[in-house]
């Protein structure tokens, strides 16, 4: 049985106490719960405003640090422009000096401050702000360099992979100082899928030697600035987990369902990270039915929440065409009333 209640969102400060486990009073946070995925409105349309009811405890902002379709590179970039698919914009490492040399400038970049107006609004509300972009250390070079490419180079081309990984670090860093400098934010969310269906895409080690020192930069910088940086990863990252901590990551998503074990991964690192634990987007919203996906949302939060906080919760993925329109409402409203509740059970 749903609620009918309408859910305020949380105030900037229950947020920051979750991410920082200093002991939420309230509801656990939603963030990034109703992702509409493929499909989704054109299966239900206008119907999706009924989910209106349930908050969205942060605020994002999109700034565009690499937007390579305007940055006025001398060749032609084949396919849709170096998407996550086979073609590539760096099709040659010779190429790789222009593509550097042509990087935009952050101070010339007028979005942003487009951005900063919305971001002063967002503040006066007394919402937890967040800005980012998706893809940043192994995402945006896939679809730079390709995914067949990209794998290759990292076993016979590593030093054209260390220059572009600074390149990138370097551009990065300066648009996170201008936009934190302009919105003054609360958190930086990226993306990097660097895990599948049963491992890492990559070696841990060669994550370590090629990734993790500009993940490093990058989580170094957010902490002298004091944001809070989340990552969303999709598939398993149990092998990466040590050192997307030591380099920074304060909030985690999704914990992939059939990919990582809740359990193992909450009780090895629980009291050194925050999750942003994804309900499971691929079989628990499309396959059960609504009393099957509430008993999942609190699996996931007697799993992940802990006395001090810890958790967020969220949809794993985009919530796609197919998904029971029951079944996203039962996710929702247990979400908010049994996260509710949890909390309201640490603090008798």
């Amino acid at each position: 049985m749903s609620s009918s209640k309408s859910w305020e969102p949380l105030t900037r400060e229950e947020v920051v106490k979750a991410v920082e486990r200093r002991g939420p009073s309230q509801r656990i946070p939603l963030v990034v719960a109703k992702w509409w995925g493929e499909g989704l409105h054109d299966q239900y349309g206008d119907r999706l405003e009924e989910f209106s009811r349930y908050p969205d405890d942060t605020v994002t902002l999109w700034p565009n640090p690499l937007d390579v379709g305007s940055m006025g590179l001398s060749w032609k970039i084949g396919g849709n422009g170096g998407g996550h698919d086979s073609s590539c914009v760096i099709d040659d490492w010779a190429k790789l000096d222009e593509f550097i040399e042509k990087m935009p400038d952050v101070e010339k970049d007028t979005h942003i401050d487009e951005l900063a107006a919305q971001a002063e609004k967002i503040r006066a509300e007394g919402r937890y702000l967040m800005f980012g972009w998706w893809g940043l250390l192994f995402e945006k070079p896939w679809g730079l360099r390709g995914m067949q490419n990209l794998l290759v180079d990292y076993h016979i081309a590593p030093e054209n992979i260390h220059r572009l990984h600074s390149a990138l670090s370097d551009q990065y860093c300066a648009y996170i100082r201008r936009c934190a400098e302009l919105f003054k934010p609360d958190g930086f969310w990226t993306s990097d899928d660097l895990g599948h269906q049963t491992q890492s895409m990559m070696s841990p080690e060669i994550f370590h030697d090629l990734i993790f020192p500009y993940y490093a930069k990058v989580g170094a910088l957010l902490k002298k600035l004091g944001v809070h940086w989340w990552l969303h990863s999709c598939g398993n990252n149990a092998p990466l987990m040590e050192d997307l901590i030591t380099a920074g990551v304060s909030v985690f998503h999704p914990v992939q369902k059939h990919t990582m074990d809740e359990v193992s991964t909450a009780r090895e690192f629980g009291d050194r990270i925050t999750f942003l634990a994804g309900i499971d987007v691929q079989h628990t919203l499309q396959e059960k039915d609504p009393y099957g996906v509430r008993e999942e949302v609190r699996f996931l939060i007697d799993t992940f929440d802990r006395p001090d906080g810890g958790m967020c919760i969220a949809a794993g993925n985009g919530i796609v065409s197919g998904t029971p329109f029951e079944n996203i409402e039962a996710f929702l409203d247990e979400a908010v009333c049994y996260g509710e509740k949890h909390r309201q059970g640490f603090a008798e």
